[in-house]
């Protein structure tokens, strides 16, 4: 059965969760002594803290992305080397044969342009086994196993490449789980405590309650302070 795909439980960056953790766990060291009260240890919020830390060292998407990038521009570097190694060599087949002959068709490389990477890999190797085949016949116009070898040499480069980039994409798909798997546990907790510290301080202390107040965005916190600014001012 697939694996069902992770999603977020929060709205706001990364970034921004494990900065309201953090803030969050330095109110909580405050008053630890009200939250032991609610079985939530000093060992549970060091535990917590550790966790926001490796979920801060995780590396991003950005970085990712730019990884897989680099991955395949030089997979295209090496898809274009490989087909101008064939070219160079289907240049003197076609000097040797008509293209419209059997023997020169024989190589399959009418459609090298618009060839996947799958199918440029297997074109490659047939060009060096056919023109293994008829060396004899083309050694006139400059085919060798030096020209075939040049082929057989960029196709590992390429199929290396790939297989380097398909990695790229790959470790990207297993990262983005595993930060997405480790945000949601660190915004539950973060729920968790969170709702402990307004119980905590409900009706004793506004703005310590304020303190685990949850915002969506920065926006939402900097309404919420306007709005206390002008209660306060009207309240004057």
């Amino acid at each position: 059965m697939k694996k069902q795909a992770l999603h977020r439980q929060y709205n706001f960056p990364d970034a921004d969760l494990y900065l309201q953790c953090m803030e969050r766990i330095r109110y909580a060291h405050r008053d630890i002594k009200y939250f032991e009260q609610y079985g939530f240890s000093l060992d549970r919020l060091k535990g917590f803290k550790n966790r926001c830390e490796k979920f801060r060292g995780l590396p991003d998407d950005d970085e990712l992305v730019g990884d897989q990038m680099i991955a395949t521009d030089k997979k295209y570097k090496a898809s274009e080397k490989l087909k101008t190694a064939i070219r160079s060599l289907m240049t003197r087949v076609a000097m040797k044969y008509s293209n419209r002959t059997g023997r020169y068709r024989k190589f399959g490389t009418a459609k090298l342009g618009d060839m996947t990477d799958a199918q440029l890999i297997f074109c490659a190797r047939r060009v060096a086994r056919v023109a293994r085949q008829q060396i004899d016949f083309l050694e006139d116009v400059g085919v060798n196993e030096n020209v075939i070898s040049r082929i057989t040499a960029a196709c590992r480069d390429f199929e290396n490449a790939l297989n380097i980039q398909q990695d790229k994409v790959a470790d990207r798909d297993i990262s983005v789980e595993r930060r997405v798997e480790l945000g949601n546990q660190l915004y539950q907790e973060f729920v968790t405590l969170c709702n402990i510290g307004k119980d905590i301080w409900a009706e004793i202390d506004p703005v310590k309650y304020e303190n685990y107040t949850i915002y969506e965005s920065n926006n939402d916190q900097k309404i919420a302070r306007k709005e206390k600014l002008t209660k306060e001012s009207n309240d004057e």
